[in-house]
């Protein structure tokens, strides 16, 4: 393999952000491969700090109330308009069943309880992890977080397909209503591919 193939090669499976300054020092940064290790990393060249760079988890849940399930309209980019689960970033120092009860309350102003691992969707080209609960309210109460627009209660039939957010959360939604009718909910692991139309909507 030819060094600029290899190049090529390392920098698809680093899938990296773009960095300029070393956090440490302040130092300009440069992307390299260092000794022992398989992928390019960011290096700082002043304090010669290597910076690693990981996948960002998103945590959320689909809550039920009896036959239906909570969506919140986007108040946010990217998406403004479009309706999702309520999902987000996992922060430090929480659980994964934390971070998705702490977004559905953020986003839907929603107390959910019972919470079931339901799928983990692998994004590899955007370096993003999708880990997904299922959970029930014990109130029908909810209201739009500062990043909804508007909170609904949806029926399967109702389900505005069209209008949502992202692709990662339709096919959550289609794992969670293949599985309904039996009752019988699987743990799902599914790696999500690189569509032209997964980010824009």
């Amino acid at each position: 393999m030819k060094a600029t193939d290899k190049k090529v090669a390392l920098e698809m499976r680093g899938a990296h952000n773009a960095m300029k300054y070393c956090s440490q020092c302040g130092g300009p940064v440069t992307l390299k491969l260092p000794e022992g290790d398989d992928r390019l990393r960011y290096v700082c060249e002043a304090c010669r700090v290597i910076h690693y760079q990981n996948p960002k988890m998103v945590v959320g849940c689909i809550a039920q109330w009896e036959s239906e399930i909570l969506l919140c309209r986007r108040a946010i980019t990217p998406c403004i308009g479009k309706w999702t689960l309520p999902a987000g970033y996992l922060e430090n120092g929480e659980s994964v069943q934390e971070g998705a009860r702490r977004e559905a309350y953020e986003e839907a102003q929603a107390v959910v309880v019972e919470l079931q691992p339901f799928a983990l969707l692998n994004l590899s080209f955007i370096s993003q992890i999708y880990f997904m609960f299922r959970g029930r309210l014990p109130r029908r109460e909810f209201a739009p977080g500062p990043e909804s627009l508007e909170t609904r209660l949806f029926r399967e039939q109702d389900i505005p397909w069209d209008d949502i957010a992202f692709p990662v959360i339709a096919e959550t939604l289609k794992l969670f209503y293949s599985d309904l009718p039996g009752g019988n909910f699987s743990f799902h692991l599914k790696d999500v591919h690189q569509d032209k139309n997964l980010i824009l909507c």
